[in-house]
């Protein structure tokens, strides 16, 4: 009976070992865990400043790359995607050692892309009156939303922007938004941000008539995620968003070189038109942004192309070649830390380009990121 109770004591005393063994080495896991972040957060603190001012330095050359580009005008008198500013070869000296990608400055690099807002249809537009219903409706139509909710949302959007309480025959205003969880009011005025469609009646319930289906980084509206037997039923396909398709910054007119095909079959609603000026524009190859590219030097060659297919008086209120406001997305990178910044940027002339804004855009989600979360 001794030795039993001998063994049984020495069992007793290996597992409480193994206990403490096992705590200690969560203990020990949690430290290390807890001084990585500590770590990367002092490399941040340490960064700070490097970040920012590789981010300006970023938007700098953006800002000059777009004067420059101004400044060949008289060979080029439109904004094309086979120029510079928007990665293609740059045309005529204008600039041809200046590089995008990997740009070593002082402690780390940076790249660059610039984007222009004319490639898509400002929402805000109100003249003609008639303008922006046609496209919103074409748009319904074009990106597949269901028949039943195409005119509630155009009347939506339209009595969002609007500066009155009425409401349009399938529309929202504030009595609507205010019954809301939480409550909000119609903004009566032009949009901001293109994302505020997303406090919109009919896209609200369902986001992803905003960001188009391949897209999954969204938060599902209260329809997607409480309405009855959706999860149950087949989903409509958005081959592409309304984020894709409008802006909120451009000047108005749509740059016939840099509109997508997306932007142009929704304004033009045919497909034939889409393709006679595509073909046009993107030279043999049938790619944007190559050496033979033939961008349009004037509204008349748009018209021209879509003579008797388009109307030249809707072609000439919709269609420009020319671009005004840039977003350009910096990121930069230092001892393995990433960030993002992004400026909107409105070029007036060659002497008048303006920074609108610049902000840090949210971290990368990758262990070398700049918040080490």
């Amino acid at each position: 009976m001794k030795i039993g109770s001998q063994k049984t004591n020495r069992g007793i005393a290996m597992i409480i070992v193994m206990v403490v063994v096992f705590v200690l080495g969560i203990m020990a896991a949690g430290f290390a865990y807890s001084m990585k972040v500590e770590m990367r957060l002092a490399q941040q603190a340490s960064y700070e400043s490097e970040f920012e001012w590789l981010g300006r330095s970023g938007v700098e050359l953006a800002r000059c790359v777009l004067v420059e580009q101004f400044k060949n005008r008289a060979a080029e008198p439109y904004d094309a995607l086979n120029q510079k500013w928007a990665g293609g070869e740059g045309g005529t000296n204008v600039l041809p050692e200046i590089f995008f990608e990997d740009v070593e400055l002082g402690n780390g690099r940076i790249s660059i892309t610039i984007e222009d807002a004319e490639r898509k249809f400002n929402v805000n537009r109100s003249t003609p009156p008639t303008l922006v219903p046609e496209i919103l409706n074409r748009t319904m139509i074009y990106v597949g939303v269901d028949a039943s909710e195409a005119s509630v949302i155009s009347d939506s959007i339209q009595d969002w922007i609007d500066p009155d309480q009425d409401e349009r025959v399938s529309g929202a205003e504030s009595k609507y938004y205010l019954q809301q969880e939480p409550p909000y009011e119609a903004k009566n005025g032009p949009m901001a941000d293109i994302t505020e469609m997303l406090l919109i009646k009919g896209i609200q319930e369902n986001p992803a008539i905003f960001w188009g289906s391949n897209s999954t980084n969204y938060v599902p509206g209260a329809f997607m995620t409480r309405g009855p037997g959706f999860r149950e039923r087949p989903q409509p396909v958005y081959t592409v968003g309304l984020n894709d398709l409008f802006t909120t910054v451009s000047m108005g007119r749509v740059n016939g070189n840099t509109a997508s095909a997306h932007v142009l079959q929704m304004i033009l609603g045919d497909t034939n038109a889409v393709s006679l000026l595509l073909q046009r524009r993107q030279g043999q190859d049938g790619q944007d942004g190559t050496a033979d590219d033939m961008p349009f030097r004037s509204v008349g060659e748009i018209s021209s192309i879509l003579n008797g297919i388009a109307d030249p008086a809707f072609i000439n209120q919709v269609f420009g070649v020319n671009s005004f406001v840039f977003e350009v997305n910096v990121t930069c990178e230092i001892g393995g830390l990433k960030r993002d910044y992004v400026a909107l940027i409105h070029r007036i002339n060659q002497r008048d380009i303006n920074i609108l804004y610049l902000y840090w855009k949210r971290p990368h989600k990758s262990s070398g990121d700049a918040t080490g979360t």
